[in-house]
């Protein structure tokens, strides 16, 4: 198993604005994993993962004039089969700095450079229970303005 999976999102940021949704094929979401992720290019991304793996997102707008950043990555409590009672479901994705679990700023951006694109990488926890997928809110900035952020609640990490 690698150490690490990344995820690409890859964004039509003009397509995005124009319909004020990342659905319509507007964005698409692949990772690198070998243990049998789900609806790969799609909105719906379920990536395949194990307990210490590091999960890395970048973003890729399809248009040169339109830049796009990862805004927040939360996980969701309720997107899911709910775990067993004495299993809490992360709360979000660690950011450099911060410890997983605690509460990453949705108005800032907690990602690192990366030449030009803003990176989120955390690692996954241990106590995520096998099977079960775990939602999360993918939060994009893209350009300026006040409707200029966007998110999709529809892709997940999976243990197996």
């Amino acid at each position: 198993m690698k150490d690490r999976i990344s995820i690409v999102v890859m964004v039509d940021a003009v397509g995005a604005l124009s319909d004020r949704t990342l659905h319509n094929g507007n964005l698409s979401l692949v990772d690198d994993s070998s243990a049998g992720s789900k609806h790969q290019g799609t909105p719906d991304l379920v990536t395949a993962v194990v307990p210490g793996q590091v999960v890395q997102w970048t973003p890729i707008h399809v248009d040169v004039q339109t830049p796009v950043e990862i805004q927040a990555i939360e996980f969701l409590s309720g997107a899911a089969v709910p775990p067993p009672a004495d299993q809490a479901v992360p709360s979000t994705v660690a950011a450099p700095g911060v410890v997983s679990g605690a509460k990453v700023d949705a108005t800032g951006s907690n990602g690192y450079e990366n030449y030009d694109l803003l990176v989120w990488e955390g690692v996954v926890p241990y106590d995520m229970t096998p099977g079960v997928p775990y939602r999360y809110r993918l939060s994009l900035r893209l350009h300026d303005g006040p409707n200029s952020v966007l998110h999709i609640d529809s892709p997940a990490l999976l243990r197996v």
